[in-house]
């Protein structure tokens, strides 16, 4: 009887853990991928916050397709170019303690966008801070992002992208005006 009893007590503790934490995920807002604008805000904010902000990684996950490659391109500590290849998984696990850890605000400054069909192509220019405050980016870049719409929504197919340096400018057609 007590082998029971423990098997029930158990049981139950173990479904109100599991109810818990269901309880206390963020759901996903369907409306961030309605649109290419959507998607690509949504991108940005979700990476984005204040030192200790833990970011919405479930949501940063609904962007992508389940196959989606994000592609960093740029040197090696040997000065080498190089690209390296994740998945949205791989960014969390790479990335997002030291988001959480540092600050990091990636902000939109300018964008291209040319679509085909149910295939979008966008060309969006950033800048980042480490606080919402900052007036000066550590770091601009450009997102090079490949977009699909299945009929019902816009999946990110892949993200690609690259830090200005001083040999690799960011061109004028792709700054704001």
């Amino acid at each position: 009887m007590k082998t029971f009893a423990s098997l029930i007590l158990t049981i139950l503790f173990t479904v109100t853990l599991n109810a818990q934490e269901k309880e206390t995920k963020t759901p996903v807002d369907i409306t961030s991928v309605l649109t290419i604008d959507n998607t690509i805000k949504t991108l940005y904010n979700v990476i984005s916050g204040e030192i200790g902000k833990k970011r919405h990684w479930e949501q940063f996950k609904f962007l992508f397709t389940p196959d989606a490659k994000l592609i960093a391109a740029g040197k090696d500590t040997n000065r080498e170019t190089k690209i390296t290849y994740m998945k949205p998984d791989d960014y969390i696990k790479n990335s997002g303690k030291w988001l959480e850890t540092n600050g990091f605000f990636e902000k939109e400054i300018h964008r291209t966008v040319n679509i085909f069909g149910n295939m979008a192509q966008v060309f969006s220019t950033y800048e980042c801070f480490y606080n919402v405050t900052d007036k000066k980016p550590f770091m601009r870049g450009i997102n090079s992002i490949q977009l699909w719409n299945d009929g019902k929504r816009w999946w990110i197919v892949n993200l690609y992208w690259t830090q200005e340096t001083r040999d690799n400018p960011i061109p004028e057609a792709y700054l704001p005006n």
